[in-house]
């Protein structure tokens, strides 16, 4: 039987060897024998049976959108996407660029320190200071993120001298004792509403709405929240987690104004803003919050991602985040509140050009979503890739959300919010800035003209051709 088996296995690695041998030889021969087949039935079939009508059928859908009519015809429910994000490509920052200091006024020294402190709600009681404008937005435990994940932002947050939102999921013990600066998300939920949490807050954020979701709710199966985040949440087993549309029955304004008051008592005075998506009505929307009496506005702009919500929402609602931020600032400033209520924007802002543009155009923080998560996750995504997508390895309910390292996570994040902030202070420095306050839209202009217009800053082209037309 030995002889056999040893038999077996030479033929095995013989034939092996020999078919490596062939292929190392006649590669060249295959290839083009296979290419002449291929190319043989592409160009002679008919279009209705040839496998090119894919390229136009493909150009004309997109593939996201063949694939998830695919999924709809396939599952007859509402898809959630589950990292998130509008398919269409918006209105972005990237026509705008900085204005460098080199003749006059003059660089700054790179030695220098600049300063990139913010004040988030000044008028308040208890204003919430950070050492910089880059905060982590909200992404709730269980409802999103896994334990892991959230304590891993929440030490980077701390170490960073930011705060984090808690989202609209459970609040972690851990997570409240890992964390610095924290905004309690005040949500359409049944549950985070404990005198504690009120109390440990450094800010609360009365969620109207998101550029993803607008201001729907939504329900969470049971299956989906197995585990640790059912006992935080106050949820018994197999109850589903929802989340409302409205904080009341026939909610009015002046119940959104009692509850900022009552908000701003029971927290003992630190900042009650409110978060909404940005729309068209935006000015309108703004009034609103200024009436029911809040210290900040976070604005969330339509290319904002979050963890599922069905694609009709992200992709067919609300406006770019780049119109959303000139117009909150224009109208701010016309109400005569720039400066007493503070701004803070999100949605598709990924990178520290992004970060600063926005505050150079008038907000005064940003709420950083996604690109934490890549950051958060960077190469322990290897651990659901290639088979699985790379958010497995930090959603609640991931598969290989165990094998994720908070250690790993915080260091990942933290250098992620250092080097950003790094890159921000170069560039003021280059601008001939020494403190994010000395900032502004007069250190911006655009290439493109409808952007230029649209921001009132100069067209990059403007001076070039004046002078041109002297001549």
């Amino acid at each position: 039987m030995p002889n056999i088996l040893l038999y077996l296995t030479f033929t095995m690695v013989t034939l092996l060897f020999v078919v490596l041998v062939f292929m190392l030889v006649c590669w060249r021969w295959m290839m083009k024998l296979i290419v002449k087949k291929a190319g043989k039935i592409t160009l002679s079939d008919s279009y209705q049976e040839n496998i090119i009508e894919l390229i136009p059928g493909l150009r004309h859908m997109g593939i996201q959108n063949m694939i998830e009519n695919s999924l709809r015809a396939e599952t007859g429910t509402v898809l959630d996407r589950p990292l998130g994000g509008s398919s269409k490509k918006w209105p972005n920052l990237d026509p705008i660029t900085f204005i460098p200091a080199q003749t006059s006024p003059f660089p700054v020294n790179g030695e220098e320190d600049v300063d990139i402190s913010v004040t988030i709600g000044p008028k308040a009681k208890k204003p919430m200071d950070i050492k910089i404008p880059l905060m982590i937005s909200g992404m709730g435990y269980g409802v999103s993120l896994s334990e892991q994940a959230r304590l891993s932002l929440a030490k980077a947050a701390n170490k960073t001298g930011t705060a984090i939102n808690s989202g609209q999921g459970g609040i972690l013990p851990e997570e409240l004792d890992a964390a610095g600066k924290y905004i309690l998300q005040f949500s359409k939920t049944d549950w985070a509403k404990e005198e504690h949490l009120l109390n440990r807050a450094d800010m609360i954020e009365i969620k109207l709405g998101n550029g993803a979701l607008a201001g729907m709710g939504q329900k969470i199966p049971s299956q989906n929240l197995t585990g640790r985040a059912l006992k935080v949440m106050g949820l018994k087993e197999n109850e589903e987690a929802v989340i409302y549309e409205n904080f009341y029955e026939n909610q009015t304004l002046v119940d959104l104004k009692l509850l900022v008051e009552e908000l701003r008592v029971r927290s003992g005075g630190v900042p009650i803003g409110a978060k909404i998506g940005a729309g068209g009505k935006i000015e309108e929307d703004i009034d609103h919050l200024i009436f029911m009496g809040v210290d900040f506005i976070a604005i969330d702009g339509g290319q904002a991602a979050m963890h599922g919500a069905p694609p009709i929402l992200f992709d067919d609602f609300g406006i770019p985040t780049l119109h959303a931020v000139v117009r909150a600032v224009n109208h701010l400033e016309k109400a005569k509140m720039k400066g007493k209520i503070s701004l803070i924007v999100s949605g598709g802002l990924l990178v520290p050009g992004h970060f600063l543009k926005v505050l150079a155009l008038g907000a005064d923080a940003v709420y950083l979503g996604s690109a934490m998560l890549f950051a958060l996750a960077h190469d322990q995504v290897l651990n659901a890739l290639p088979f699985e997508p790379p958010t497995q390895a930090i959603w609640y309910d991931g598969k290989f959300k165990d094998q994720f390292k908070t250690e790993e996570g915080e260091k990942t994040a933290e250098k992620f919010l250092t080097a950003s902030v790094e890159e921000m202070k170069m560039a003021l420095r280059a601008i001939g800035k020494r403190s994010l306050k000395e900032l502004s839209k007069k250190d911006l202009v655009s290439y493109d003209e409808l952007t230029a217009k649209m921001t009132g800053i100069p067209f990059s082209f403007r001076a070039l051709e004046d002078k041109q037309l002297e001549k």
